[in-house]
């Protein structure tokens, strides 16, 4: 996938795949390389690959985006029958609008029914599928239904093969079925399959923002959703059909004060900040400046006025300023509207530790901890003591102590990309000492007390605030004979064995199927998972291994198809099992309690 391309929206890539004849199926992902690794050019919104000396493939993509088969053209004999133009689009990321927190509308004018587009633009159909009458619940249409099977079989299809198995052709099945999804009104359904496909992507391309757990729990949500969605009734299918657009409300007149700005930098090839606010109240607002772009993107994006009312406020100076908002529109999860009727003047800021900001910091870790994983925003306000530096796979993290905290804290980077500075200056607040901080803090559910560090109170001046995605600390700013310790070697011998699962889950990604049913099960894992009072986990791992080797043959000893059905069934059953008992033991590392009615994340 190459962030130097124009998103392409799902059901062009499916289009054009779709339109390939066999052999050039066959070429397809040979084809995708070879354009990788061709120069790219862009001049306003056309950007041109050329693929040789001779000929160009040219993308136009007004708005930011490709919206149209016809706005891939290709200059070879063979066009508009080649493999070049299908090629171009399934090496581009996927387009299915911004981010969560960038989906709302700019303005209030299409934002009054508080429905969502595909449930205004079907009102019989959603009636139609109440049984016994308007009294019954309601469940999912014809067209839902079968959308949502089409978006399971072709995600069980991608887990079945694999990453690395799942070429072009598996991606643009898996983006028909998506955008069938978003037909049916199924937005959610949709997004996750978007979701999957951008991920497989980047792991096929060694991007440097691939997570393998990030793509593990991408298919465990596109095929929780898939399989649940059918039989859903009620606020369940709410839930799970999803909304197209945040719908906006009108909430008055707001006093804002800035709390810190963070960059966003995804793998769909968006980019921007996003600044955090609050009221008196405590309550999280957010201004978001979110577009197709890379890193150059998210740190200029901190210096450009935020978009809301005629302030001219940049978000690096709202995150330590104020806000004084009339005629306020809110999205459900906090984002302001930025509407022609919305006023917007600046006002003064307050500190981290005058009112009203102190409150953040003032609820138990464990109670903040509690909300995150019940599904609410997942930041922590915390105050911490820096203790030193542990070793782990993804790089060095900071320790810290934490009140309330059983365990000593590790606070990660919430960003590993070069052109941002959240190493460097994680780096630098290793050799601060044992200073005691107000942070703010993205919860990282695990064994361990663990989180994304986002903002920080200054090493020698608490009034001062440092945004660690945006700004740069210098060794001038840390206290006089600072030193980092040497990182300590992660330790991992009292972790639950729940491993033995996980590894089986997250092995299946890279390889598919195919890497269990060689592997075979080990007896002695299921042994010890049952000795160690985890029975179930014992059940679900012995159940993924046998539907990995169910291969059936004919009457010839020929191998039947597999029934990807079946094995994505075991594996979503193991993925949402490890997915619930990581939850629980996040919480208990966190002192903090479950609630044990929410769903897990991404279901």
């Amino acid at each position: 996938m190459s962030p130097d391309l124009p998103p392409v929206v799902p059901s062009v890539t499916a289009e054009l795949v779709g339109a390939l004849s066999a052999r050039l199926r066959k070429r397809l992902d040979a084809g995708v390389a070879k354009l990788l690794a061709r120069p790219v050019t862009r001049d306003g919104d056309t950007v041109r690959i050329s693929v040789d000396e001779e000929t160009d493939v040219v993308l136009h993509a007004p708005g930011g985006a490709v919206t149209g088969a016809d706005a891939i053209r290709c200059g070879c004999l063979l066009a508009p029958d080649c493999l070049h133009r299908a090629a171009a689009a399934s090496a581009a990321p996927v387009a299915d609008g911004p981010p969560a927190q960038d989906t709302a509308p700019d303005t209030d004018t299409d934002t009054r029914d508080e429905r969502s587009e595909s449930e205004q633009a079907e009102p019989a159909a959603a009636q139609s599928a109440r049984p016994g009458g308007e009294n019954g619940p309601e469940t999912a249409t014809a067209a839902q239904q079968t959308a949502a099977r089409a978006v399971f079989d072709a995600a069980a299809a991608v887990l079945e093969a694999g990453t690395d198995g799942s070429g072009a052709v598996l991606q643009a099945e898996l983006l028909h079925a998506a955008h069938t999804a978003r037909l049916a009104g199924l937005p959610r359904a949709c997004a996750a399959a978007v979701s999957v496909v951008t991920a497989v992507r980047a792991a096929r391309t060694a991007d440097p923002a691939y997570r393998l757990t990030g793509l593990a729990d991408a298919l465990a949500g596109v095929l929780g959703v898939a399989h649940r969605l059918p039989h859903a009734t009620g606020r369940e299918l709410t839930d799970l059909r999803g909304t197209a657009r945040q719908p906006y409300r009108p909430d008055g007149s707001l006093r804002l004060y800035g709390i810190f700005s963070e960059p966003v930098l995804t793998a769909t090839g968006y980019a921007g900040a996003v600044t955090w606010t609050a009221d008196a109240d405590g309550r999280l607002y957010t201004v978001s400046d979110v577009a197709p772009g890379g890193p150059a993107r998210a740190t200029g994006a901190a210096d450009r006025a935020v978009r809301i009312g005629d302030t001219a406020l940049t978000h690096r100076e709202l995150s330590r300023a104020g806000l004084a908002v009339s005629g306020a529109t809110v999205s459900p999860t906090g984002r302001l509207g930025a509407g022609t009727g919305v006023r917007a003047v600046r006002a003064s800021g307050a500190a981290w530790r005058d009112a009203p900001l102190d409150r953040l910091w003032a609820a138990p870790p464990a109670e903040q901890v509690t909300r995150a994983l019940s599904g609410a925003q997942d930041l922590l306000f915390l105050e911490v003591t820096l203790t030193g530096t542990v070793r782990e796979a993804t790089g060095d993290s900071l320790l810290a102590d934490c009140a309330g905290v059983p365990l000593p804290l590790r606070l990660a980077t919430a960003h590993d990309d070069p052109a941002l500075p959240c190493r460097d200056n994680l780096r630098l607040l290793a050799a601060a000492g044992a200073s005691r901080l107000r942070i703010v803090a993205r919860l990282v559910p695990g064994p361990y007390p663990r989180a994304l560090l986002l903002a920080t109170e200054h090493p020698t001046d608490p009034a001062v605030r440092v945004d660690l995605g945006l700004d740069h600390l210098q060794h001038a700013d840390l206290p006089p004979g600072s030193l980092a310790p040497p990182a300590t070697d992660a330790a991992t011998g009292d972790e639950a064995p729940l491993h033995l699962l996980r590894r089986r889950v997250h092995q299946t990604v890279p390889g598919g199927r195919r890497v269990l049913a060689l592997a075979g099960n080990a007896p002695g894992d299921s042994a010890r998972l049952r000795r160690l009072g985890l029975a179930t986990a014992a059940d679900l791992l012995d159940d993924l291994h046998a539907a990995a080797a169910d291969r059936a043959r004919d009457t010839f000893g020929r191998l039947l198809p597999a029934d990807t059905g079946r094995f994505a069934r075991s594996w979503l059953a193991a993925a949402v099992y490890t997915d619930l008992v990581e939850q629980a033991l996040c919480a208990h590392a966190w002192g903090a309690a479950v609630d044990e009615e929410a769903p897990p994340a991404g279901t």
